[in-house]
């Protein structure tokens, strides 16, 4: 579904990534794990197409993305989760993922995206040991969680 295929990404004469490459099958979860300056930043925006990477190819669905700008990637599905869980705390963690189905682009697979998201939270309260539901509000309750759950909670 998605291949990042020996992308390198410069920020002026920094070397963020060197030829890097990874597939993510349809319906995956994945993490992008490293110390600060590894590169995880500088690869999730270029896969968002917020930065070009100077050599490499990156295709979803077998389309070639790569240098395509960052609306036009966000609308064929792919986004950013930015970091410092910018949520709506007064939003249980549910309503929080609502608000992503309210986009135009995402409008159209709502029903599906609700029962694969309701799915996989099941999934990951099963395989954690969640102690929290979806129907809590996310403000006191991001504060108290597992690395496991703030994952699921901020989506």
């Amino acid at each position: 579904m998605l291949a990042v295929d020996g992308i390198s990404v410069y920020h002026g004469d920094a070397q963020a990534l060197d030829e890097v490459s990874l597939t993510v099958d349809e319906g995956a979860i994945v993490a992008i794990v490293g110390a600060n300056g590894a590169g995880k930043t500088s690869l999730i925006r270029t896969i968002a197409g917020m930065h070009r990477p100077a050599s490499g190819r990156i295709t979803f669905q077998g389309n070639e993305i790569a240098g395509l700008p960052s609306h036009q990637v966000c609308n064929l599905g792919i986004g950013q989760v930015a970091e410092g869980r910018q949520i709506f705390p007064s939003l249980s963690v549910s309503e929080n993922l609502d608000m992503g189905a309210m986009l135009p682009r995402a409008r159209g697979a709502r029903e599906r995206n609700r029962k694969v998201g309701a799915r996989r939270w099941r999934a990951a309260h099963e395989s954690y040991g969640l102690r929290k539901g979806s129907d809590r509000f996310v403000g006191p309750f991001h504060e108290q969680l597992s690395p496991a759950e703030d994952a699921v909670a901020v989506g």
